[in-house]
């Protein structure tokens, strides 16, 4: 009993270490849907753009090699005529964003993807748009909420509770003396208790956020319903909630259908062309 008292208060100090070492920001504000919680960093958001914008010109450059960048024009410019009306939206969640270098490309691919990196480099996948037969209302919601992970900076925050974890597991891995066994242990504890909550947290920011960019572009907030549901229908076997780091369908539904009824307003607004 002694000794467990003494692992763990030198597991606390590792930890209370680490966590000092992070600072507390406000990324967004918290627009019509609230979302404004303070998130812990270790790295800059500077750090974490320009790794961001290094890889994505190497995808970029991967794909334009392999003759898979942007080859249906028309799909193009359905993608990017989107995203130029929820990008200058950003600026309600964070002024800056107004001066991104935003960038928009499609990629010829079966995969059901889009993603947006720090900095505002968004990519879709030709397979998302295809398979799943989206309208444009339905491009928004995807848009939305991928660019929400950028607005909320969630990779520089993952980065920086990865950084903290591991100065945790390696402190008490190297105090203890413990083997790879015990220190791959660790880690594995180390990530379902402090990155698949987190991780189902980002989603549900990233779809809140994102449902209200779509309706201050215009585009009917409840297409994001609709697309989960088709979402659900292509994903047969998904893991039960607790053991995916992504929110169940039913329950990213039911709370996308809550917060779409709430931005509503700024649809209506939107779509009648008032200022």
């Amino acid at each position: 009993m002694r000794m467990q008292r003494i692992l763990d208060g030198l597991a606390a100090a590792i930890v209370a270490v680490a966590l000092s070492a992070c600072q507390s920001v406000q990324t967004t504000k918290g627009g019509a849907v609230g979302v404004d919680r303070s998130q812990s960093m270790l790295v800059s958001s500077q750090e974490i753009e320009q790794a961001s914008a290094q890889q994505y010109q190497q995808v970029l450059a991967a794909a334009k090699e392999k003759n898979v960048l942007n080859r249906d024009a028309k799909q193009l410019a359905r993608v990017r005529t989107v995203a130029d009306r929820l990008i200058p939206q950003t600026t309600v969640f964070r002024p800056d964003a107004g001066q991104w270098q935003w960038e928009v490309n499609v990629l010829e691919s079966e995969q059901l993807n889009a993603w947006c990196m720090a900095g505002g480099k968004i990519a879709f996948y030709s397979g998302l748009i295809d398979q799943l037969e989206l309208t444009d209302a339905e491009i928004a919601a995807i848009m939305g909420h991928e660019i929400a992970h950028a607005l909320r900076e969630h990779a520089r925050e993952r980065v920086s509770r990865s950084m903290a974890t591991g100065m945790v597991v390696g402190g008490v891995s190297a105090i203890l003396g413990v083997g790879q066994v015990g220190s791959d242990l660790m880690g594995q504890l180390a990530k379902v208790t402090f990155e698949l909550p987190n991780s189902r947290l980002h989603e549900t920011e990233a779809d809140r956020i994102g449902v209200e960019l779509a309706a201050r572009g215009g585009y009917d907030p409840y297409a994001a319903v609709g697309l989960w549901k088709k979402m659900a229908a292509a994903s047969k076997g998904s893991p039960p909630q607790f053991l995916s780091t992504h929110p169940s369908h039913e329950t990213r539904q039911k709370d996308l259908a809550r917060y779409a009824e709430r931005v509503m307003p700024l649809y209506r607004e939107a779509s009648s062309g008032k200022p």
